[in-house]
C-alpha cells in the first residue's frame, strides 16, 4: 500500500468507528471491503484481468460461504433475506464498479477500464445460478468442501509457479485477442490471493471438523476480504474475528456522545492506540525500511558486491528491512482495526530479539506459522505419533515439512524451498540441542553472569542462521545464492 490508500483507509475507518452507528456498520465493512479490493488490484498487461481477479475474490468467497453455511437438507445455504440483501449489495457493487467504465471521472477504482458492462452482468448471473443450482441438485457438502480446498490449492499453485503461471498467462491471452508470445510470470499479480486462501482454507477444514459456527452472508465476506487485512495480513480465525464484528456491531452497544447535530461512537482510547500503531507502522515502511531498501540485498546488487565486508552490510540491512516492511504494514493493519472496534492478532513480537529458531518462529509472522501448526503440522505430527514412530523422526519430518510448505507458500520456486528447508533443519536441530542441554543445564547452578552469556550466545546463533537464510529468500535462483554465500565467507 502507498500512503495514499493509507490516508484514504485512515479517513473510511474514522468515519466508521466514529459516525456511523454500530448497528449499521456492518454493512460498511461490506461494501468498503467489496471496492476495496478493486481499488488495491494492480493492473495486468491480460485485458481486464484487473477486475475480474478482484470479483473472482468475491465469488470464491461466496462459495466458500455457500459450502460451509448451516442450511435445511436440500437447501443452498441460508438463504433468508439478509443474504438475498447482502447478495443484491455485493452484486449492485460489482456492477457499480463496472459502470465506472463509462464514467470517466470516476474511472479509478480499477488501474484500468472495466469490461462492457453487460458481460459482467451476464458473468454475474451466470455465476449465482450455476451455484444456486449446483447446491441444489448436489447435497453432499462434504465431498463440496474437499472439492473447493482442491480447487484454492489448485489456483495457489497455478498462480506459485513460473512455469504454470506462463502456461495460464499464455491461454488468457489467447482468449482476449492478446500475443501469446509476450506472456510472463509477471501476469498474474492476484492481489490478496495468498492470505485469501488461507483464510478460506482455515473455514473449510474447521467446517469438516464440526468447529464452524454459523455465520451470514455479510460477516463472511467482511471477514474475508476485511480490507485492512487482505493484502498482508494478519491472518485472522473467523471465530475471533466474528466475536469482534459482532461485538462492534451490536445495536446495544450504541454508547454516543452529541455534539451539536453530530453523534459520535467512537473510543478515545482506541483512537490513540490505533493513532499510534499506525504512525509507527508509518515511520517503519516508509522511513526505515524503504530507506534501507537503498543498500539492502537484490538480485541486481548481489552479483556485483566483491566485498565480503559490504556483503555482510547489505545482508544485514535486508533482515532489517524485510522486518520494518512486514511489521509496519501490521501495525497499520492493527491500527485501522481499532479504529473500527477490532483488535486484531499481533503479528511480530521482536523475532530479532529471540535466542532460539523456536523463539524466533513464535514471534515472526505469527499468524501464519499458528495456522500451519494447525492446519499442517499438528494433524501430522499426531498420525505419526498414532503409528508409534519414534519422537525424532515425528520431529524431523513434521517440521522439515511444515517449514518446506511456508517456503513454498511465498513462491513455488527452488529458493523458497531451499529457505523453508533451511529453517525445518534449523529447527531439528534447535530442538534436539534443546532436549538434550535442558536436563543437564538444570543440574547446574549457573550465576547470573553466565546465564546471560548463553542467552546472548543463543541470541547471536539464532540471528545469523536466521539473517543467512534470507540469502535464498530475496534472491531469483539457486547459483546466485550460492555466490552470495560464497563471498560471505571470504571464498
Amino acid at each position: 500500500m502507498t500512503l495514499t490508500y493509507i490516508l484514504v483507509f485512515v479517513i473510511f475507518a474514522l468515519i466508521i468507528g466514529w459516525l456511523v452507528p454500530p448497528r449499521r456498520r456492518i454493512l460498511f465493512f461490506l461494501g468498503g471491503s467489496v471496492l476495496a479490493i478493486y481499488w488495491l488490484q494492480p493492473s495486468t498487461p491480460i485485458r481486464n484481468l484487473d477486475f475480474w481477479f478482484p470479483t473472482a475474490s468475491i465469488v470464491l468467497t461466496g462459495l466458500v460461504w455457500a459450502v460451509v453455511s448451516k442450511a435445511a437438507a436440500g437447501e443452498i445455504g441460508s438463504f433468508n433475506k439478509s443474504t438475498l440483501i447482502s447478495g443484491g449489495i455485493i452484486s449492485g457493487l460489482i456492477l457499480l464498479v463496472g459502470v465506472t467504465r463509462y464514467i470517466e471521472p470516476l474511472n479509478w477504482l480499477t488501474p484500468t477500464r472495466p469490461p462492457n458492462i453487460l458481460v459482467v452482468a451476464v458473468v454475474l448471473v451466470a455465476i449465482t445460478m450455476g451455484i444456486f443450482l449446483l447446491y441444489r441438485i448436489w447435497p453432499n457438502k462434504r465431498f463440496l468442501s474437499n472439492l473447493t480446498i482442491i480447487v484454492i490449492i489448485v489456483l495457489f499453485i497455478v498462480l506459485k509457479s513460473d512455469d504454470l503461471s506462463v502456461a495460464a498467462s499464455a491461454w488468457l491471452r489467447s482468449r482476449t485477442g492478446q500475443p501469446v508470445i509476450t506472456a510472463l510470470t509477471t501476469d498474474l499479480p492476484w492481489i490478496g490471493f495468498s492470505f485469501l486462501a488461507l483464510r478460506l482454507l482455515h473455514v473449510l477444514r474447521d467446517y469438516q471438523g464440526g468447529r464452524l459456527p454459523s455465520y451470514s452472508l455479510r460477516e463472511f465476506i467482511s471477514y474475508a476480504i476485511f480490507f485492512p487485512t487482505y493484502t498482508a495480513g494478519p491472518i485472522d480465525r473467523s471465530q475471533r474475528f466474528m466475536g469482534d464484528l459482532r461485538k462492534t456491531t451490536a445495536a446495544a452497544g450504541e454508547n454516543s456522545i452529541t455534539l451539536g447535530p453530530i453523534k459520535f461512537y467512537g473510543n478515545s482510547e482506541q483512537l490513540v492506540v490505533g493513532s499510534r500503531r499506525i504512525l509507527w507502522g508509518v515511520f517503519k515502511k516508509f522511513v526505515l525500511a524503504d530507506g534501507l531498501a537503498l543498500i539492502a540485498l537484490n538480485g541486481l546488487n548481489a552479483a556485483h558486491v566483491q566485498s565480503t565486508l559490504w556483503m555482510w552490510v547489505l545482508l544485514y540491512a535486508y533482515a532489517l528491512r524485510i522486518y520494518f516492511d512486514f511489521s509496519g504494514y501490521t501495525d497499520i493493519a492493527l491500527g485501522l482495526g481499532l479504529f473500527m472496534g477490532f483488535k486484531l492478532p499481533e503479528n511480530f513480537d521482536r523475532p530479532y530479539l529471540k535466542s532460539s529458531l523456536t523463539a524466533f518462529w513464535n514471534s515472526w509472522h505469527i499468524t501464519l506459522a499458528q495456522w500451519f501448526r494447525s492446519y499442517y503440522f499438528n494433524p501430522v505430527t499426531r498420525g505419526m505419533r498414532l503409528r508409534g514412530l519414534p519422537a525424532w523422526l515425528i520431529i524431523i519430518v513434521g517440521q522439515f515439512s511444515t517449514m518446506l510448505l511456508i517456503g513454498l507458500w511465498h513462491g513455488i520456486t527452488w529458493n523458497f524451498a531451499i529457505w523453508g528447508a533451511w529453517h525445518g533443519i534449523g529447527l531439528f536441530v534447535n530442538n534436539r540441542w534443546t532436549a538434550w542441554m535442558g536436563p543437564r543445564l538444570s543440574l547446574l547452578e549457573l550465576g547470573g553472569f553466565t546465564r546471560r552469556v548463553l542467552t546472548v550466545s543463543g541470541w547471536f546463533v539464532t540471528f545469523n542462521y536466521v539473517t543467512l537464510g534470507w540469502v535464498w529468500f530475496v534472491l531469483p535462483d539457486v547459483e546466485l545464492s550460492w555466490r552470495v554465500l560464497q563471498r560471505l565467507f571470504g571464498f
